[in-house]
């Protein structure tokens, strides 16, 4: 039989919390668990009825070895258990298909005038954070109001200080220009306070000092300014309107609901900050475990991300280990982190919410799902493909003039863009710029580690036509992996004369397979092609995205690095204390000497390289 079960002595097990490691061939890590008692929990695994869910009966028939660590304590066990799945990226462990970072809003009250920083990352830094906010726009959008209400200041105060005068958001009021004392330091912090209250939900504070101006205003006749304040207070008024008040409590807490059918899970978060429903986020889960272990993985993963942590978490059951998660929650968020599973009132009604939202989101995702295996059938059928191409890659070599070549790799599963899968190549082996020998290093790498980890796309498309798939075919070919994948190629649309010869069409996106001459044409304007387009021009932008980051990091190397004294860490410094490459060309010999930590006969280096002068 395959599998450990033949070798594998469950008496060895120690009887004591820690982590466990089931591997593969060649060692790969399939699978991570913990457990409170390794023995009796690896023994759930080799029972006579065996594990019930489907996807650990699968993993099972792949392991070859049970490595187990032992641990003080379970808490001890969550932690390590965190890191080996970081490490190790298990195949079989919960991956939440959650490509959104969710951005914060940071206020370092340490600084002499604090400024509103967008964030990705919240870290205990003794900081203020706000959010978690949906997207960037909405950051965006919210920075607008506040910096009319509060003009705080926008740039780095050193950066400001290097202009003759204050920036444009100082023209329109929208800074307050406190790196040209413009502003008392005292009155500035009367500002911080007032950002602070609106962001934590406080807006009645705020609208009493915005009333409170604006009477003074306008019986100083000081009219305009009266109307502005007018225009603000009803702008926070009808955004508070529109907030759902959830808990007459208030304070920040996270609600999770849960929706199962048909073998499907549907996991929902309410983000409640200061009493207010501020968002939401849904996640599907294809793996069918059992409720409380499922809760316990999810919530682990989620949270072991930067992430705002709030001071409650109101859960559908409590899973087992619920306070040691309690305890590495508040060790994450620096303080107490209740984790609760509210069985009546006002807490149980949100997490009633929270799986209505849950089941909402399964039935628009169910409707989807329905869409875009039917945009699938379409794709097997139209290119005759052997298999439904589930998990498709396309593949995008990007260079100038053969200098710094890379190689992209997007990924579409079932139809939607798996962010977290995207990889990037650095071509090692070809010189100059032949796209051929590049995609067939890239190809070559990829599937060669995808057949030893049993990952393997269903189907690849090249952005290319018969050349390029010749690649494709090659490599598959030599790999052994002919007919377990589907490929084709996608050529460009041209544009050619009419038959008049006066005007310009555009022809429709051809596809090459192999095997055939002619090339199959997708109706313009269908799913199936918007899907394969879509795919295509992922590829392309993250190529370009990548290849923009090693120009860049290039050219500031080569300029910088030439002077004696400039290392990659002095690099970096001086571009956070100028702001950019060209704020440290212009600057004079006085402010290059005022740069923290810069020698001083670094500094003149600096200034005489280019000033094109010799060091005083």
């Amino acid at each position: 039989m395959d599998g450990p079960t033949a070798e594998f002595d469950l008496k060895k097990i120690p009887a004591a919390p820690g982590v466990y490691l089931m591997k593969g061939a060649e060692g790969v890590v399939l699978y991570v668990g913990k457990a409170k008692h390794l023995r009796n929990r690896l023994r759930s695994y080799f029972s006579a009825a065996g594990d019930g869910r489907a996807h650990i009966r699968f993993l099972m028939a792949r392991v070859r070895d049970i490595e187990t660590i032992v641990t003080d304590t379970e808490k001890e066990a969550l932690i390590l258990e965190n890191t080996l799945i970081k490490q190790h990226r298990p195949r079989y462990n919960i991956t939440l298909r959650d490509d959104k970072t969710y951005v914060s809003l940071r206020l370092d009250l340490a600084e002499e005038f604090p400024a509103l920083q967008v964030v990705r990352k919240v870290r205990r830094d003794g900081a203020l954070y706000f959010g978690p906010f949906a997207s960037s726009s909405a950051v965006r959008d919210t920075l607008k109001e506040i910096y009319r209400i509060f003009p705080l200041r926008h740039y780095p105060i050193g950066v400001c200080r290097q202009r003759g005068r204050p920036c444009l958001f100082f023209q329109i009021g929208q800074c307050s220009a406190p790196c040209h004392d413009r502003i008392s330091a005292r009155e500035y912090r009367e500002l911080v306070d007032g950002v602070i209250a609106l962001l934590s939900g406080r807006e009645s504070d705020v609208l009493q000092v915005l009333r409170q101006k604006m009477l003074t205003a306008s019986s100083s006749l000081r009219f305009e300014e009266a109307a502005r304040l007018r225009d603000q207070i009803r702008s926070i008024e009808q955004t508070v309107e529109r907030q759902k008040v959830v808990t007459p409590a208030g304070g920040d807490q996270d609600v999770l609901g849960l929706h199962r059918e048909g073998g499907q899970v549907e996991v929902a978060i309410l983000f409640i900050r200061q009493g207010k429903l501020v968002d939401r986020r849904s996640f599907a889960i294809d793996w069918k475990l059992d409720e409380d272990e499922l809760l316990s993985s999810f919530l682990q993963q989620f949270y072991g991300r930067e992430v705002l942590i709030p001071d409650q978490l109101l859960l559908p059951l409590l899973p087992e280990g619920a306070a040691t998660l309690a305890d590495w929650l508040g060790d994450r968020k620096g303080r107490k982190v209740e984790v609760l599973a509210p069985q009546r009132g006002a807490k149980r009604e949100l997490v009633e919410l929270a799986d209505r939202n849950a089941r909402e989101s399964f039935r628009e995702r169910g409707s989807r799902r329905e869409a875009i295996e039917g945009v699938l059938v379409e794709l097997r059928q139209r290119l005759h493909l052997d298999r439904l191409p589930r998990r498709m890659e396309c593949y995008d070599i990007s260079n100038v003039q053969g200098q710094q070549s890379v190689g992209s790799m997007a990924v579409l599963l079932d139809g939607e863009p798996a962010h977290a899968e995207y990889r990037q190549f650095k071509i090692r082996t070809v010189t100059g710029a032949d796209d051929f020998a590049s995609l067939y290093e890239v190809l070559q790498r990829r599937l060669s580690r995808g057949r030893d980890d049993g990952l393997l796309p269903d189907f690849i498309l090249i952005d290319g036509g018969k050349g390029q798939l010749g690649v494709v075919d090659r490599v598959l070919a030599e790999l052994g992996l002919a007919g377990r994948i589907d490929c084709a190629g996608i050529a460009k649309s041209r544009v050619m004369a009419n038959v008049r010869g006066r005007a310009l069409e555009r022809s429709e996106e051809r596809f090459f397979l192999p095997g055939r001459k002619n090339p199959v044409l997708l109706r313009q304007g269908s799913p199936a092609l918007f899907m394969l387009e879509r795919l295509r021009d992922e590829a392309h932008r993250f190529a370009l995205a990548q290849h923009r980051k090693l120009r860049s990091k290039a050219a500031l190397a080569s300029v910088l690095e030439e002077i004696p004294g400039v290392g990659p860490a002095r690099r970096k410094g001086l571009l956070r204390h100028f702001g950019s490459l060209k704020r440290i060309r212009e600057a004079t010999l006085e402010e290059l000497l005022r740069v923290p930590g810069l020698p001083e006969p670094v500094a003149r280096g600096l200034w005489a390289f280019f000033s094109g002068q010799s060091a005083p």
